[in-house]
């Protein structure tokens, strides 16, 4: 059996290794160290232990002033844990020259275990074989510092200082009460507000008698309304002639112009891919009623010179374009004015409102065409919409015409609210709804001051937000989750749904105990369950009429590609009043009572286009008899021509002539070469 100094002789002579043995005063305590220079730099080098005076180790402690790494002490007894005791020899007692290594820690990737020592041949461990030290993987995901861990000998590491808990202190959390609330905790609901409208809500007129599709829609299309239209018209028509342009025109009047409105209102019902399919005989087309009613060339005639202000004075703001004086919706006044009040003069919202925004759809290229990524038309003209909540009765309108050094500080949604709220004419205690669009706690602390409410999404980066954090609505909620808080007399509500919801209101409180249906997934299988709902979430998805409004208008719409902007807009105001005449329809018909079947709104639609052909036809003056008696050619005034009847009836579908009989008021060829005139008297009347 080799001696102990022999082994020590032939580590110490080893050149492949950097450790020298070291003799202590115990045989118990002797250890490997490494070799170390006095004048080196070693960050993970520790001193070996020394012994007390009675030459025990066992109640040694480091210096306080010593600090040690936390991480490499638990690497270090947990070495000493798993390190197997010393074997006894041969003769029962333990091997003295197996000295245990000081651990080292290494940053490395991958924790590496090293094998304990095997046993020589006659039964001690080998004393030349260096044990492998435990290597400490350091990771991103090593956050939590691990507590000491004991010896032993049973007393903790003195060297290890344990890790202080940190208190974090959360901005916005300056109070105990300034912290999100959990949903089951109890809130206090506001004072209801006092309802006064300035009438009684719903239809202001008569609802003893019953009114018919066409005097409902001339509340709005006044007599003073369509006379101006029809001025406007003949002014455009006059210009256009003068300025050169080409088309068969006669003096617009009032039979044409309402039989104009009827084709309008058809075209909703009937779609076809081109507006000429209309006039089309053959197959699958075969419209009969815009061809009977109207020539094509007399629908397009009109249309083409249709206009809504003065041409003048459109002139006159033209010439103001770069100043503040310019109006861009000039050209839609007329109209645009006199149908906003009309809306308004004629319904009383009930209690719950809405703003939303409405896009109309356009591909022109002008400065008011907007974008707006969340409407299913994204391009287009847009429009704020006020609207009963109950009925989707559009109340009142303002187009957005681009940016205004008028609006408000608090940005555009703010003031586009508030140009719509006449107070003096809505009343008070009325419950607004709007999106995020229109939400901020500035504007619903103004509309409290004015006994109005207010609910709706909120974006949470708001001025005015609460910026606690403390009990906030964790990232992987469950559906249902609610927190609230209560800021400013303003009720701020967090709740899980699909994605999380942010609600702000001034009417409402947290919650009431009301569910809905979900549809959730546990533990890998769907399920309906009930889940917890504020109540503010339910109002809000019950009472936004602006969307039911939009939906409304949508069925049935008139509205078709031009070439002008302001067009595009008539066609839409078009459909708001046909929408706004229905409902109050709707809204009579139910105070009446009369047990009649109440008319859908393509029923009220069918039966507004017969009855604006049949005011047309009762509309026409009596035509002075002609004093002549007999047949004969005369000339149309100015520059018109016509297709020749005998031509056309003969294959000759391109023939025109300035010639007529002035009795049969048919036009007829008359020539040298051609005298369609006196053949098609004598075949089928007597001259």
């Amino acid at each position: 059996m080799p001696s102990e100094k022999s082994v020590l002789d032939q580590i110490e002579n080893d050149p492949s290794t950097d450790e020298i043995p070291m003799d202590s005063s115990s045989d118990d305590s002797d250890l490997m160290a490494p070799t170390h220079d006095e004048d080196a730099s070693d960050s993970d080098y520790e001193l070996p232990f020394e012994t007390s005076s009675d030459g025990s180790d066992e109640d040694y402690e480091p210096p306080s002033q010593k600090k040690a790494s936390i991480r490499r002490s638990a690497a270090w007894w947990r070495f000493e844990q798993k390190s197997p005791s010393p074997k006894p020899g041969p003769s029962g007692e333990s091997l003295q020259g197996a000295k245990p290594s000081i651990p080292q820690t290494t940053k490395t990737r991958i924790e590496q275990k090293s094998p304990s020592p095997k046993p020589g041949p006659f039964g001690e461990s080998l004393q030349g074989t260096k044990p492998s030290t435990p290597q400490t993987t350091k990771t991103r995901r090593e956050r939590k510092t691990p507590s000491p861990q004991p010896s032993p000998f049973g007393e903790s590491l003195q060297g290890a200082e344990p890790s202080t808990p940190q208190t974090t202190q959360t901005s916005g959390a300056s109070d105990s009460d300034d912290r999100w609330r959990n949903g089951n905790e109890e809130d206090t609901a506001p004072e209801s507000l006092c309802f006064r409208p300035t009438n009684p809500p719903g239809p202001i007129l008569d609802t003893t008698s019953s009114w018919t599709a066409l005097q409902l829609f001339q509340l709005f299309f006044s007599s003073s309304v369509v006379k101006t239209i029809i001025d406007n018209t003949n002014l455009n028509a006059q210009r256009r002639k003068l300025a050169g342009v080409k088309y068969a025109w006669e003096p617009l009047d009032i039979k044409d112009f309402y039989i104009f409105l009827a084709i309008l209102v058809y075209t909703g019902l009937c779609g076809v891919p081109e507006q000429p399919d209309y006039w089309r005989k053959s197959f699958p087309y075969g419209n009969p009623f815009p061809g009977n009613t109207m020539p094509r060339a007399r629908f397009e005639a009109i249309l083409w010179s249709l206009h809504l202000s003065d041409p003048s004075k459109d002139e006159e703001n033209d010439r103001k374009r770069g100043t503040p004086e310019y109006d861009r919706l000039f050209k839609l006044k007329p109209l645009y004015t006199d149908i906003q009040t009309a809306c308004m003069d004629n319904f009383q919202p009930d209690k719950n409102i809405s703003i939303d925004e409405r896009m109309v759809a356009s591909k022109a290229k002008i400065g008011m065409k907007q974008y707006n990524k969340d409407k299913p038309t994204k391009w287009g003209y847009k429009l704020f919409v006020l609207a009963d909540s109950t009925t989707g009765y559009t109340w009142n309108f303002s187009i957005y015409s681009g940016k205004s050094d008028s609006r408000s500080k608090h940005g555009l949604g703010y003031s586009s609210v508030m140009d719509l709220l006449p107070f003096d004419q809505l009343g008070s205690g009325y419950t607004l709804y709007v999106d995020n669009f229109y939400t901020s706690p500035a504007l619903f602390l103004e509309l409290k001051e004015k006994n109005m409410g207010a609910c709706g999404t909120i974006r949470k980066h708001l001025p005015g937000f609460p910026t606690t954090t403390v009990n906030d609505l964790p990232k992987k909620a469950r559906r249902g989750d609610v927190r609230w808080l209560r800021k400013d007399s303003l009720l701020f509500v967090k709740w899980m749904d699909k994605r999380e919801v942010a609600m702000c209101s001034s009417v409402h409180k947290a919650s009431s105990g009301q569910t809905v249906p979900r549809n959730i997934k546990t533990q890998g299988v769907w399920s309906i369950e009930n889940v917890p709902v504020p109540d503010a979430v339910l109002d809000y998805n019950k009472n936004m009429g602006g969307v039911l409004s939009d939906a409304l208008i949508g069925f049935y719409t008139v509205h078709h590609k031009t070439m002008k902007w302001y067009k595009t807009l008539f066609y839409h105001f078009l459909d708001i009043v046909i929408v706004n005449s229905h409902i109050l329809y709707r809204e009579t018909e139910k105070t009446l009572a009369t047990g009649t079947k109440i008319l859908t709104q393509k029923k009220f639609r069918e039966a507004l286009c017969e009855q604006l052909v049949e005011y047309a036809k009762s509309s026409v003056p009596a035509v002075p008899v002609t004093p002549s008696v007999t047949c004969m050619p005369t000339y149309y005034p100015g520059s018109t021509r016509k297709y020749c009847r005998r031509c056309f009836d003969a294959g000759e579908k391109r023939v025109k002539t300035a010639v007529h009989c002035r009795k049969c008021q048919v036009p007829l060829c008359l020539t040298s070469q051609k005298n369609c005139f006196t053949i098609w008297h004598d075949e089928n009347h007597q001259m």
